[in-house]
Parts: C-alpha cells; structure tokens; sequence
C-alpha cells in the first residue's frame, strides 16, 4: 500500500480510494443475518415456539374480549388461589408458584387493587394475614376460562375432525411421553 511521508506512515488518500472496500449489505439488515443464512428451527424449539404463540395468543384473546389488563402472572396467581381452595399466607402462595415471597406481594397488592383478592386475619395466628378470592375474582376466573375455551375452540375449527383428532393424539403422546 502507498503511503504518504507528510502522514507519517499512514495510508495516502490514493492508496485508500484503491484498496478494497468490504461487501455492503442493505441498511437495516440484522448483523446476525447478514453472517448467517436463516435456519430452519428444529423440532423441539419449534413446538416451544409453536406452544407458546398459541396460547400466549388465547390468552391475549380472552384478555381483548373482556377487557381486562390481566398479566399471565397475575392470572397464574388467581388461578393458583383457586386451586388451592382455601386461603393462603404469602408464603405458602409462594412456594405454590415457586417464586419469591416479595414477588408475591406486589402481584397481591395489584390483584387487591383490582379487587379480585383481599387480605383476611389468620384465625390460627393474629399476626398473620391470608390473601383469598373475593367474588369478583372468581367471576374473572369462570369468565375468563369460557373465554379461553372459546379461542381455543376457533382455533381448532382451522381443521376438520379428523385433523383435530390427530392432533390431540398427537400432543397427547407427546405430554405423556415425560
């Protein structure tokens, strides 16, 4: 390469204007895209992709037809009561969830707020407090689960019968196979 005396070694503008200049690539292109062609993703990561975008997409659905901001954690929190069927110190709900306790509060205190949960005394223990369902929160549960029933169902109906049959066996073997 030439080089120029009055750059101190350096490159002269000449030299730079003839080297070779690397391959560009179309503005807006992705690094990792413009080093590596796009894979194909294999079959477990695509049945977690698939899995997910499904039922993020009832839950979504269910959500929008309601009307209610409800988070996936605040939702697990709900049904988590529910399952428990009695009320819950803080701790126990999160060792149900397998979380961290301070966690736990700040999603009681939204679902308070919201008025799907309320704090009651332990009668085993005055100092401590329990958190269980109010009505309310009930009612979103029930309302909630046909809603979801309901987008699950319109999303089966892209198949006939037998496809829905074929599927369901499917993912049964598949859930069973643990």
């Amino acid at each position: 390469m030439q080089t120029d005396d009055a750059t101190d070694g350096q490159p002269s503008r000449d030299a730079a204007r003839t080297s070779p200049r690397p391959t560009t690539v179309p503005h807006g292109v992705p690094e990792r895209e413009r080093r590596e062609p796009v894979r194909s993703p294999q079959p477990p990561e695509e049945l977690l992709e698939l899995l997910h975008d499904v039922l993020r997409a009832v839950r979504r659905d269910a959500a929008e037809r309601l009307g209610h901001d409800i988070t996936p954690g605040q939702l697990r929190l709900l049904r988590t009561l529910d399952r428990l069927g009695r009320p819950q110190r803080l701790g126990e709900l999160a060792a149900a969830l397998d979380v961290a306790p301070r966690s736990v509060t700040s999603k009681v205190d939204h679902a308070e707020a919201d008025g799907w949960i309320r704090r009651v005394p332990d009668p085993r223990d005055r100092r401590a407090t329990l958190v269980e369902l109010t009505e309310e929160g009930h009612d979103l549960l029930d309302r909630l689960s046909v809603q979801r029933h309901e987008g699950v169902r319109a999303r089966l109906e892209v198949l006939d019968a037998d496809e829905q049959r074929v599927l369901l066996e499917l993912l049964r073997r598949v859930a069973d196979a643990g």
